[in-house]
């Protein structure tokens, strides 16, 4: 028996917000708490109708227990869920548009591949003509027609994937929830999958709602990731402007690797560039819409922007630059990374293709000093958190009485 929010101790949403045309997935001001631990913490997100959305983060940090709730398998402590402009917040799973996709897929072992695809049409009553055409319809969309009459134990594990993906996609759902459904593929099969999924859903056309902690595999599949962290989304936005443009440290950190230099915001008036004095003494422009209204601030330019020069080579005019000294290289192949010391006791990380250094004997040694550059444009900027607590701190202090 399902109990009223209020005998649960649950804190009911105060009244319905207007639905919204083209959302999918709504939350508004949701919580979820396990005792006293904050699982999610207060979180607003829209969800658009259509879109490939990705939940992205380490474990912990809140993003499967947001799945489960849109899912209805775990219930909010408070606020308001909303399917296609319909309240759900306390509804129980089978009463909501939505079917999951989980890790393990689930796939009943006594069944053969086409009754575990018809397995849901089934349980509805649908009839037996339909039920041939719908789950001949979605082993062709998975890719799998001939596979009808085999076992799961008798198909691979990324076959496996692609029949829990049609036995959820067979009843239409509004949303299909992932939970880490490539998990358990070894890297190859996993690549190849991502761009299945992609494809299946846009060909179906059905709101995906993907939960992963792999950035690679959000950054290929997702229309727009929500990066989330302690219980609640750090940035949200399109693939590109999250690694090019990251708002926070924990983001630029999170999606792939950042070089990060404190410093402080020297001008930020006329023109498209700010001017950055760093702490290690070297002076950078960066652009001004990401300078205006911060004072200490982190700058970050990402390992493959930065070029290595020759210190008698000439550096654009308009590119920031620093001198360096090599401290390791790593062939990797298509690329070598490099460990360049910079002033201040600060180490850069730089990806240089191997296209004008063929070979290993080639790249530059340990110990070569160069001159490190990059354009301005691929600068970003963040504000240096550690920073601004240590002066709040110090603020706080200063304001406390002496004596009694």
């Amino acid at each position: 028996m399902r109990v009223r929010a209020e005998e649960a101790g649950r804190i009911p949403h105060e009244g319905r917000l207007p639905a919204v045309a083209n959302v999918a997935v709504r939350l508004v001001d949701v919580v979820k708490k396990f005792g006293e631990t904050v699982a999610v913490d207060h979180i607003d997100l829209e969800v658009r109708d259509g879109e490939f959305f990705s939940l992205l983060g380490p474990s912990g940090c809140g993003k499967t227990t947001t799945l489960r709730m849109i899912g209805g398998f775990e219930e909010p402590t408070a606020g308001l869920i909303e399917l296609q402009g319909q309240d759900v917040t306390w509804l129980p799973p089978y009463q909501r548009n939505v079917n999951t996709v989980f890790q393990n897929y689930a796939l009943f072992p006594h069944l053969t591949i086409y009754e575990n695809v018809a397995f849901g049409l089934r349980r509805k009553g649908v009839k037996e003509a339909e039920i041939k055409s719908r789950a001949t319809e979605m082993l062709e969309l998975v890719e799998l027609p001939g596979f009808e009459n085999r076992k799961p134990n008798q198909i691979s594990g990324g076959q496996a994937q692609r029949v829990a993906l049609a036995r959820a996609l067979i009843n239409r759902p509004a949303v299909l929830l992932l939970d880490e459904p490539l998990g358990a593929l070894d890297l190859k099969l996993r690549k190849q999958m991502q761009v299945e999924l992609k494809r299946i859903q846009k060909e179906v056309g059905i709101t995906f709602v993907y939960v992963t902690h792999d950035q690679e595999e959000a950054m290929t599949m997702s229309d727009r990731i929500a990066v989330m962290n302690r219980g609640h989304y750090e940035q949200l936005g399109e693939p590109e402007m999250l690694y090019e443009r990251p708002q926070t440290r924990f983001v630029a950190g999170f999606l792939g690797v950042s070089n990060l230099i404190a410093g402080r915001v020297d001008a930020t008036a006329g023109g498209d560039w700010a001017t950055i004095a760093l702490d290690n003494g070297v002076t950078v422009r960066a652009p001004r819409a990401l300078a205006e209204g911060k004072t200490r601030i982190l700058l970050g330019v990402r390992p493959e922007k930065i070029r290595l020069y020759e210190t008698h080579e000439t550096v654009p005019e308009s590119h920031n630059r620093m001198p360096g000294t090599i401290r390791a290289a790593s062939y990797m192949g298509v690329s070598t990374q490099y460990q360049v010391d910079v002033p201040g006791n600060r180490r850069l990380t730089v990806f240089e293709q191997n296209v004008e250094r063929a070979t290993k004997s080639e790249l530059w040694a340990p110990g070569e000093v160069v001159v490190v550059g990059w354009q301005p444009q691929h600068s970003f900027v963040v504000r240096d958190e550690s920073a601004e607590a240590a002066a709040e701190e110090a603020t706080e202090v200063a304001a406390e009485p002496f004596g009694e």
